[in-house]
């Protein structure tokens, strides 16, 4: 069971380049395929799926292929038994207990007289015991859809399975089950992912970077004390040689210099007519030669150490951190930055429902009936998916109506919803910070945005053409250089889609703000990196309840 890429190579149809000449094997085991937005991750999947040719190479793929995509499009009236595949298998079970001989039933059904168990025991294990084989697909929510997904590749028990960001839109508990199986799961499996947890289960990181595949063994962790040994190094290597090349260019600063002089001592010899005409003629020509035999090589030396410093600098990534100033999101602490009320009220479907059916109803004792958020605060909300979490955050952003609630801010806030659609497509990246801070003056706006990684003409650049990862540095940028700072901010999910280097500016980013934070988010270890202080966690039914610590 393998996979052999050989100088594989694949285009868009608009001649957009996405791999060139890659080589790459995978093996047994869980392989972890990192690399930022944009550089071929999710296109090599779909190339050794089967649902993309190559322009040319070729791929090898030893045993059937199970595919899970990022984007799943399903028939919403489906039953759950035709997306898990066992529908025939089923219907052909039942027509021989009613009767049926027939060949072709005894076919379908194979060897899996026991797929109903199967796959019941499968649903229950990755958290879905509540979904029948014939409910309709529609009936299931995104993360559950996924989870079906997943259940129908391990019933299949394919050689090798191909899961693309398998964790986005999944809730803690719902991810905790996934980790459990692929953990273990024995075969090939080739993860896309940027999720912290889930690539520490792995056996390998393949990292696709430049066009090229480099495998490290072990999990995230090992990979990255790895590529910080190698990154140290690279750094060394930069320095030597850009200290050989600024040694070569005055080597030959110094060359030229001795030169001159010598052609001035040989012009004054010639003029004082001391030599036969002859032989001053003979010594100027020698001088010459020697004059451009040395400068070839001062110049050949030259050229070869900038040759090592462009191969230096080419294995230094582009690592560079936000570092930036927020002084004036500061925050005192006790100050009360926002306070909503009437949580335990009827602004839940759920919990209004429970309310219509019995306005007597006692709430426990944990549940909260207010937030109140003080100081420089950072505030998880966590929960399953379909609680309501966006729906809360919208709320409190004011971008949505909550019966019975009451939503009191103190100072100026910002909102980044999951969509991270907050720019406008039309304008540049200056022009879109301006219009979020249209005090400050153009030099200001291009100082702050210098710190979030956007210097010179970057920053001139339209946001409709921005990539992936500098679009949501743009994004960042609007949101926390506005004017008047804000004080609170409310985060959707923000790490979702996000490559892993994004993940981490966004990290730096939040460790220099000095307000308050509330986050919905499933990424504990996002979480955890930008220094949550309080736990909530949001149920089904909208009850809000203190968490701990997770």
């Amino acid at each position: 069971m393998s996979i052999v890429c050989t100088e594989l190579s694949f285009s868009w149809p608009d001649g957009t380049v996405v791999l060139d000449g890659l080589n790459a094997a995978f093996g047994p085991g869980r392989t972890g395929l990192i690399g930022v937005n944009g550089s071929g991750k999710s296109t090599l999947l779909r190339l050794i799926a089967g649902e993309l040719r190559p322009v040319s190479g070729s791929l090898t793929v030893g045993g059937d292929v199970g595919y899970l995509p990022q984007d799943l499009t399903l028939g919403a009236e489906a039953p759950v038994a035709s997306l898990l595949g066992i529908a025939a298998a089923r219907d052909a079970i039942r027509a021989i207990e009613n009767g049926d001989a027939s060949e072709a039933a005894f076919s379908a059904v194979g060897d899996d007289w026991d797929v109903e168990e199967r796959a019941r025991g499968w649903l229950s294990r990755l958290g879905l015991d509540h979904v029948g084989l014939d409910d309709p697909v529609g009936r299931l929510s995104g993360g559950e859809t996924v989870m079906a997904a997943l259940t129908a590749l391990f019933l299949r028990r394919p050689s090798v399975i191909l899961l693309d960001e398998p964790t986005n839109n999944l809730d803690l508990d719902t991810r905790r089950r996934l980790y459990a199986a692929v953990a273990g799961w024995p075969g090939v499996m080739v993860i896309v992912s940027h999720d912290r947890e889930l690539l520490g289960l792995v056996d390998q990181i393949a990292e696709l970077y430049g066009n090229t595949l480099r495998m490290y063994g072990g999990n995230l962790a090992g990979y990255e004390d790895q590529r910080a040994v190698e990154q140290a190094a690279a750094s060394r290597a930069l320095s030597v040689a850009a200290a050989d090349l600024r040694r070569e260019r005055r080597d030959l600063v110094a060359s030229q210099t001795k030169q001159a002089r010598r052609d001035r001592q040989g012009r004054r010899v010639a003029d004082s007519g001391s030599l036969p005409r002859i032989v001053s003629y003979a010594r100027k020509r020698a001088a010459q030669e020697t004059a451009g035999r040395n400068r070839e090589i001062h110049l050949e030396r030259i050229e070869n150490a900038t040759a090592r410093l462009a191969e230096a600098e080419e294995a230094v990534r582009d690592d560079a951190e936000i570092r930036i100033e927020l002084p004036g999101t500061e925050v005192p602490a006790g100050r009360t930055v926002l306070a909503v009320t009437g949580l335990d009220g009827g602004w839940h479907p759920a919990r209004a429902e429970r309310r219509a059916l019995d306005d007597t109803l006692d709430e426990p004792d944990d549940v909260l009936g207010e937030l109140i958020v003080r100081g420089p605060e950072r505030i998880a909300l966590t929960g399953p998916n379909g609680a309501g979490k966006t729906t809360l955050l919208r709320g409190v952003a004011g971008h949505a109506a909550l019966a019975g609630v009451t939503v009191r801010r103190s100072g100026a806030f910002g909102y980044l919803p999951q969509r991270l659609d907050i720019l406008d497509d039309s304008l540049t990246v200056v022009a879109n910070v301006r219009a979020a801070a249209p005090a400050a003056s153009v030099n200001e706006v291009r100082a702050g945005l210098a710190r979030f990684l956007f210097r010179g003409e970057r920053a001139d650049q339209v946001a409709g053409g921005l990539s992936g990862g500098e679009r949501f540095r743009a994004v960042l940028a609007a949101l926390l250089l506005a004017q008047p700072p804000p004080q609170l901010l409310l985060l959707d999910e923000p790490t979702n889609s996000l490559d892993m280097a994004s993940v981490r500016q966004l990290s730096q980013a939040l460790s220099c703000y000095r307000g308050a934070l509330l986050v919905a988010s499933h990424d504990v270890p996002f979480l955890r990196s930008i220094g949550i202080t309080r736990w909530l966690r949001l149920d089904r039914d909208g009850r809000v309840t203190d968490a701990g610590a997770l």
